[in-house]
């Protein structure tokens, strides 16, 4: 089973994702952009689900610190902001695809299964 990694400050947003997830995908969690990168240190995941706005560290310095570990990982921005200037920063700091918030499932499956080829 593929392993993911949801770095989301805001419990009920991962308890969303988790609730979405779980059945497919091994789950972890991060509740900020430095345990993500602490957390991804130690064991790589198959794909980051990456929260922009975080305390500590936000999820763009996260996923470029992530970034200098593992190129290759998927990395998702998740965020509220909808502006192609946030898509822009998100794709500039490495991460591979976008998605606004509220989540929808259905796409969310999508764009997983066509990451990971399944």
């Amino acid at each position: 089973m593929k392993s993911i990694l949801i770095a989301e400050d805001t419990y009920s947003n991962y308890l969303l994702l988790s609730v979405i997830l779980n059945k497919h995908y091994n789950l972890a969690h991060a509740v900020n952009g430095q345990e993500a990168v602490e957390m991804f240190k130690v064991r790589p995941y198959d794909v980051v689900l990456m929260d922009t706005k975080m305390p500590i560290m936000d999820g763009l310095q996260a996923t470029r610190e992530i970034r200098k570990m593992d190129v290759n990982v998927p990395i998702i921005a998740l965020t509220a902001n909808a502006f192609d200037s946030d898509h822009q920063k998100a794709t500039e700091a490495g991460c591979t695809e976008y998605m606004t918030k509220p989540i929808v499932a259905k796409e969310l499956m999508d764009l997983l299964q066509k990451i990971l080829g399944e």
